[in-house]
């Protein structure tokens, strides 16, 4: 029964009945929408289903059988499992992987990081020096390891130039065939062509904080070092946050410089997972194992995707 006056209806009954109205229509509209978006995204998923989802589907299917990539697979259950408990090959190589981590994680960073902090203090010519820094990652890793190859040969390379001058600091020092200098020297390369480019990340990331926090800083007397650390570093904290989750997953895939320059060697001292996938994959045509040893690493990226996002949720909470 409606609510009456001299005047009409009721003034609330008025205000209800096109608030109403309204909010149906507004979720008429959000729906409508989503449905539009969900239209265009469904191309691209499907590309991605096909193309990711089914060799992903597989290659779980595969990883718990004895499978040589020809013939029929033959499902063996956790035998795959139980002989990557007891792998040599497969513990070095991942051994190997989290020293390439932790060399990731410091080195480039800090050059990283320095060397961006030391372009956004520059007004001029930043453009010229972003595309300098940022040559190397656009070059192929095959060219680069070709490159150092040569650079650092014993014989024909940088120490045969040094000798002409009298100097043999580099004499008999075989950087990619010595067993405690290989995998370092291939982060070393790797490096070289990487740093640069977390330089244009962070200089990006930096030129989006509030350039009043760096004068204010200024005035109050800071130097150079406190600007960085009090100002600069907490203005790009997620975009370092990205860095390290992006350097910890890619430092789990790294295959290319490896496979360049040492193939692993000498004697396994620079071997990673992803060449001991590929050689026991293609080499020893045992296709279900390597399906097995591939399933694992990305159970330990998914478990790092966890620990990122953990860690993101406790910053927001906190913030």
């Amino acid at each position: 029964m409606a609510i009456t006056d001299r005047n009409g209806p009721a003034p609330a009954m008025v205000e209800q009945i096109p608030t109403r109205r309204v909010s149906s229509m507004g979720r008429s509209v959000r729906r409508r929408r989503r449905t539009i978006a969900f239209l265009f995204l469904l191309p691209a998923l499907a590309v991605n289903l096909l193309v990711i989802g089914g060799p992903g589907a597989s290659s779980l299917y595969y990883a718990f059988t004895d499978w040589n990539g020809f013939t029929s697979p033959e499902f063996t259950g956790f035998a795959n499992a139980a002989r990557l408990a007891g792998d040599t090959d497969f513990w070095n190589a991942i051994g190997h992987n989290f020293i390439y981590m932790i060399f990731f994680l410091s080195v480039p960073l800090v050059m990283g990081l320095a060397g961006a902090f030391m372009l956004s203090r520059i007004r001029r010519g930043v453009t010229l020096f972003r595309v300098l820094f940022f040559i190397p990652y656009l070059i192929a890793s095959v060219v680069n390891a070709q490159i150092w190859k040569n650079l650092l040969d014993p014989v024909s390379g940088l120490a045969a130039q040094l000798n002409k001058f009298g100097i043999h600091a580099l004499d008999n020092i075989y950087f990619f065939g010595d067993s405690d200098l290989s995998l370092l020297s291939v982060a070393f390369v790797d490096n070289w062509h990487f740093w640069g480019f977390l330089v244009v990340l962070f200089v990006a990331a930096m030129q989006g904080v509030d350039g009043s926090r760096f004068e204010a800083a200024r005035i109050d007397g800071a130097n150079a070092w406190q600007e960085f650390w009090h100002v600069a570093l907490p203005g790009i904290r997620p975009t370092l946050m990205f860095a390290v989750m992006m350097i910890s997953l890619w430092s789990l895939l790294a295959f290319d410089y490896a496979y360049a320059l040492t193939g692993g060697g000498p004697a396994g001292s620079s071997d990673l997972v992803s060449l001991l996938v590929n050689r026991t994959a293609f080499g020893s045509l045992e296709a279900g194992y390597a399906a097995f040893i591939a399933l694992a690493m990305s159970a330990l990226g998914a478990a790092f995707l966890v620990i990122f996002a953990i860690i993101r949720r406790n910053e927001d909470e906190t913030n």
